[in-house]
This record gives structure tokens, sequence and C-alpha cells, in this order.
């Protein structure tokens, strides 16, 4: 299990995750090392690889942070050898949460005004493709 309920914030885990990782997660993002999709509970979240240059830099400073502050040879070996170590990770986000995300960004992009919308009508304005149903 791992980020059941999850509702916000970033989680960058370096361990094993339980058969229902993810179940209810509605917000936040989760940064998984050698994840086991399987033990992913997909209904609500997307997997994708780490694209973004910003995202790296904010996973691999968590990770420095979590050594200066634990100690953690795991940390260590990992930082020692980050070009391998970053494409290990997978990032977990929640499907609606990705939309919000997305349409603030296009809000900021283009000056105007942000809309905050029911959950339901975000998930009908993207159909059935993204895998939400909603009744």
């Amino acid at each position: 299990h791992g980020c059941e309920y999850m509702t916000g914030g970033k989680a960058v885990i370096l361990g094993k995750t339980g058969r229902n990782f993810a179940a209810g997660m509605s917000g936040g993002i989760a940064y998984i090392l050698d994840f086991e999709t399987s033990h992913c509970n997909q209904s609500m979240v997307l997997l994708e690889p780490l694209v973004s240059t910003a995202e790296i830099g904010e996973i691999e400073a968590m990770i420095r942070k979590h050594v200066e502050y634990t100690g953690s040879p795991l940390g260590r070996k990992l930082l020692d050898d980050w070009d391998s170590t970053v494409t290990r990770f997978t990032k977990v986000i929640p499907i609606v949460y990705k939309r919000v995300l997305e349409e603030m960004s296009r809000s900021r992009a283009t000056g105007r005004k942000q809309v905050l919308w029911p959950l339901k009508d975000l998930a009908d304005a993207g159909g059935r493709k993204n895998g939400i149903e909603v009744e």
C-alpha cells in the first residue's frame, strides 16, 4: 500500500509499495523508484516517466535532503549514480488532478482568470478516453 487517500503534496518513495498503491489518491504526486506497476490501483491515476527537468531537479533535491537528515546509504548510492537512477522513477499522478494542473497552467499562460469547475464537470470534459466514468 501507499499514498491511499493522498490529497496533495509530493512523495519520493525509494522502497517497495504494497499491492494497492494509490487507491483513493485524489491529489499530489508520487515518484517511485523501481515501481512494480501491477501493485498500483490505476483506476484513478496515470503512470508516467519523468521528463520535466524541473521535476527531476526537485526529486534530486528531496533525496539530497533525505541523505543530509538521515545519512541514508541508499540515498547516497542513488545520488552517486544519478543519471542512471533518474531513469528508474515512475511518476504517479491522479487523472483529474493532472487535468486541473494543466488548466491552471493554460490560464496563467493566457493571462485569463482561473475557473474552477466541479470535479464531475472536469471528468465530463474529457469523456471516457481518459478512463473516467461519470454517472
